[in-house]
């Protein structure tokens, strides 16, 4: 095998501000309006259902249409916060966009996500007087555990109501996934701390930066300083390949790298083999692999398990991977690194193939030389902390109820750290504010019969209660768009 070639620098300044660009620019005004009038505006829309947060999408194109982009981003942000990131990273071909009901007579459903973003672009550009103002202070104190898009959704929904919020977070910046875990050119210009830095405007809210669950903090300790506790820390451990040279020169964690990434100020100060190996399926494997090519290794190639089909990943971001040159490998399993040394040279894999849902090994085998491996096979939730070690958990992750609480009292969860989701930030955000009322009721509930009113809550306090608790619970989905339709009544 050849010795390793890792370099930065492989490009210049103008190649790597092109690869590093917006991937996917936004619509023009005309685009916007064009593409808003074919929507159908559709009662109980089926793109509602769809959206984990329950967006009234019918409501918010329809504003754009009338050219009222502030109508647009209220509609928009009073169910997802998070709605102008998540125009950017949403799989809405596989959730919104899916279930549009032109797919049903044409081969083009509304472009959705398209729209959202044209309406929140616009928004955070010029904000002008707040969206929403918060309830009267309750005196009630929550702490937030990471400040990712759960953790956020939920401190901002929370403040809303009057509480008083201090969010940790272990990073030396807020946003979790948002910041650190997402490609660079899908969200670039610093987009994910300017809709933080509005979100945090509402009021009530402390950040409280590097401090991490199991170190500075301790869950028993806040619990007892605190009258409620919401858990969203994310997965902050990697599957290990089990391999005796995993830790050989070459070899990285595909999250660190792709942090890294979205940290730096010059591309070019970040070395990238000429070969390299991305093992797994999902999106951050796209992310690390697509983000390798355009750092200008030559050789990128995703080594999957089974078939493309079955990778995580959409079938969007596996088009926009083989689309910037990179191959991807399936039906092989690593078996061997080869190192010279003390860097990896060479892998080798082995054939498999599916024998009654297990996989087997065909006998065949390959290898490759590589200067750079990244591990993408999966993330784990890091039990620092002895209190949270103590919590019920379910395949390695927090089990939740419906509302987010846990087996710990006064504790409650939510995104990639509990169980049963699909690791999505737009479902991260749901989780956080279904907890936020989850939250609110039990802690009014803990007060007198006199002193629990819901005079000084916000319309969208009220119409959630007019619509029920036990809909919310059973059927969260269902549940926002009868919200969605009280709502418009109510404001």
């Amino acid at each position: 095998m050849p010795s390793p070639d890792i370099q930065a620098g492989r490009l210049t300044a103008d190649q790597y501000a092109a690869n590093f660009a917006d991937a996917h620019p936004p619509l023009t005004p005309a685009q916007a309006l064009i593409e808003a009038e074919r929507c159908y505006y559709c009662y109980d829309a089926p793109c509602i259902q769809a959206c984990p947060t329950g967006i009234d999408i019918p409501s918010f194109i329809r504003r754009i249409s009338e050219d009222n982009l502030r109508g647009a981003a209220r509609a928009i942000l009073e169910a997802n916060v998070f709605g102008g990131m998540c125009a950017r990273v949403c799989p809405t071909e596989v959730l919104c966009e899916q279930a549009c009901v032109r797919n049903t007579h044409e081969d083009k459903p509304v472009e959705i996500g398209l729209l959202q973003r044209r309406a929140t672009d616009h928004y955070f550009e010029k904000p002008g007087a707040p969206l929403f103002t918060r309830a009267a202070p309750t005196g009630r104190r929550i702490a937030v555990i990471g400040a990712g898009p759960a953790g956020l959704s939920c401190a901002h929904r929370a403040a809303l109501l009057g509480h008083d919020v201090t969010v940790f977070d272990a990073k030396p910046k807020a946003g979790g996934l948002n910041e650190y875990g997402l490609a660079t050119y899908k969200t670039v210009d610093g987009f994910a701390q300017k809709e933080i830095d509005w979100l945090l405007s509402i009021g009530g809210i402390e950040l409280r930066c590097g401090e991490a669950l199991g170190e500075q903090l301790l869950l028993a300790d806040l619990s007892r300083r605190f009258d409620a506790v919401f858990i969203g820390v994310g997965l902050g451990g990697v599957n290990a390949l089990g391999l005796a040279d995993e830790a050989a020169g070459g070899v990285h964690n595909a999250v660190d790298f792709i942090a890294a990434l979205r940290q730096v100020d010059d591309y070019g100060t970040l070395p990238i083999g000429r070969r390299v190996v991305v093992l797994g399926g999902g999106m951050t494997a796209v992310d690390a692999a697509v983000q390798s090519r355009k750092l200008g290794a030559e050789q990128v190639t995703i080594v999957y398990r089974r078939d493309q089909a079955r990778m995580p990943a959409s079938a969007y971001e596996k088009e926009w991977a083989q689309l910037n040159g990179v191959t991807i490998r399936t039906w092989s399993v690593l078996k061997a690194l080869e190192t010279a040394d003390g860097a990896v040279v060479g892998a080798t894999f082995a054939q498999v193939a599916d024998a009654d849902g297990r996989l087997q090994e065909t006998g065949e085998r390959w290898s490759v030389p590589v200067d750079t491996v990244f591990k993408a096979i999966g993330q784990t939730l890091v039990l620092a902390d002895p209190t949270l070690a103590t919590v019920k958990l379910r395949d390695g992750r927090i089990e939740v109820d419906a509302e987010g609480r846990t087996s710990l009292p006064g504790v409650w969860a939510g995104g990639d750290c509990t169980w049963g989701g699909q690791d999505l930030t737009v479902e991260a955000v749901e989780h956080g504010k279904i907890a936020a009322h989850s939250i609110d009721r039990a802690l009014a509930q803990s007060k007198s019969a006199s002193s629990a009113s819901t005079a000084d809550r916000p319309a969208i306090e009220r119409a959630a209660a007019a619509v029920g608790t036990s809909d919310r619970v059973r059927n969260p989905s269902a549940f926002a768009a009868s919200f969605n339709r009280v709502r418009r009544a109510v404001i």
